[in-house]
């Protein structure tokens, strides 16, 4: 067996057997599915966590022998309770844990969302010491290592973020943080954090800028702190926040993305939102995190990732994308495909025409494209973590030496590894399927059936 199958192989087996995806499950709609319809939905997918806003007992119970891992959260309002008393920290547990768990795979809390960018900073002072008590009435009743307690933050607890090395946190919240941060530790519970290429692309909406955002082929950035190439937003942004954990020397302490997303409609003066998108970046994203390639600064694994959002909610204010971010239509046909379904007799019709892949099928370039372009493929196709040892000197693919050539393998490798989708054979529409096997020689091209 080739190494590159064995790759293949073993990736796949990885990816398989853990579970880095997961959506938030918003309610601000009047439309919603009831919560036992919106579970069997979930349960029909590969998402393997959720996150709610709060603690609502519909959704917590509809949850109940699905294995899937669910987080719930307190509001904002309920801090100064929360930090103020122990019994009501008690009671909140006693009320919104206690009933369900373990049926109901309750893994974190969420004490707040957003708090330190809030701006209201009674509230600040008392994160922590709420976030204190909730802990210790889980410890009370003997789920302390079980459920962990955390918050969520927005990007914008960051002082700067760009390049990812010189990641480093606001000084105006260094007293919560130290405070925070050694709470986390001490309890081995995630920075939760709210990272959104889709803003970015927004506040730089250049073609470039939204191939860099969606994961697609594109030259990269590098990292002028430390010389590391980067191919995608996401990656820049995670790798900001943990730069500013390790400035703490903090650096252990687990990362996790509370929310991301892009979507899929917006107002006509709204730059990024569309259908092709939202499917680009949330499949891409998807794709990225079975790969287990990690980020620069934390390769070889993949950070829990909540997307952004189950549904459509429609009473959301502010501009209309803020209503657009659902994977599904509350009619619970999808609202693009992004290779959740676990499999494809539960996928609910396309919402719009797509051309069948063959049943085996290899992705090579189309004709015509530029050297340039297939040089930006190869690049990128290899910065993924793909072997591409057969197309350099010496290897069993170098010949012929030519770009066409050595774009074709990698670019199939990467469609075979991560998903055999369409969308894994895009390449800024430079690629194409085809049933013609190209192997030559001693050349093996891995292919796969769709």
């Amino acid at each position: 067996m080739s190494p590159s199958i064995l790759l293949f192989l073993s990736l796949f087996a990885i990816a398989d057997s853990q579970s880095f995806v997961g959506v938030n499950y918003g309610q601000i709609a009047n439309n919603l599915p009831a919560p036992e319809v919106s579970a069997r939905l979930l349960q029909s997918t590969t998402i393997g966590k959720v996150r709610i806003y709060g603690a609502d007992p519909a959704i917590i119970k509809s949850l109940a022998n699905s294995g899937i891992g669910i987080v719930i959260g307190t509001s904002n309002s309920d801090i100064p309770s929360l930090a103020s008393d122990q019994n009501a920290a008690k009671q909140w547990v006693n009320t919104n844990v206690l009933p369900y768990y373990p049926a109901s795979n309750i893994i974190l809390i969420t004490v707040g969302n957003e708090v330190l960018t809030s701006g209201d900073q009674g509230l600040v002072s008392q994160l922590v010491p709420a976030i204190r008590n909730v802990q210790t009435a889980l410890s009370s009743v003997s789920l302390g290592g079980k459920v962990k307690v955390s918050t969520v933050h927005s990007m914008a607890v960051l002082s700067r973020s760009d390049p990812p090395s010189s990641g480093s946190f606001n000084p105006v919240y260094q007293n919560t943080l130290n405070q925070l941060l050694a709470f986390l530790k001490d309890n081995k519970s995630p920075f939760a954090v709210n990272p959104y290429p889709f803003f970015a692309y927004q506040s730089d909406p250049r073609p470039e800028t939204l191939a860099f955002c969606l994961f697609r082929p594109n030259s990269g950035r590098v990292d002028s702190g430390n010389g590391k190439l980067y191919t995608n937003m996401f990656d820049a942004q995670v790798d900001a926040v943990h730069s500013a954990l390790s400035a703490m020397k903090y650096d252990d302490i687990e990362i996790v993305v509370a929310e991301t997303g892009w979507p899929s409609s917006g107002d006509s003066h709204e730059a990024g939102p569309s259908v092709e998108n939202a499917k680009a970046y949330n499949g891409n994203l998807i794709t990225h995190l079975r790969s287990l390639v990690g980020t620069p600064l934390i390769p070889g694994k993949s950070v829990d990732t909540y997307i952004f959002a189950l549904y459509d909610e429609n009473l959301k204010s502010g501009p209309g994308s803020e209503r657009a971010f659902g994977l599904f239509k509350t009619d619970l046909t999808m609202s693009y495909d992004v290779g959740l379904a676990k499999s494809s007799q539960q996928n609910p019709p396309p919402t719009s025409p797509v051309t069948p892949a063959p049943s085996t099928s290899w992705c090579v370039p189309k004709a015509g494209v530029s050297d340039a372009q297939l040089q930006a493929n190869i690049d990128y196709a290899c910065s993924q973590g793909l072997d591409c040892r057969p197309i350099q000197p010496g290897g069993v693919c170098f010949e012929p030496n030519t770009l066409q050539s050595h774009a074709a393998f990698v670019m199939n490798l990467y469609y075979q590894i991560f998903g055999r989708n369409q969308w894994n054979c895009d390449f800024s529409q430079t690629a194409t399927l085809t049933s013609q096997n190209p192997s030559y020689n001693g050349c093996n091209y891995v292919g796969g059936s769709t």
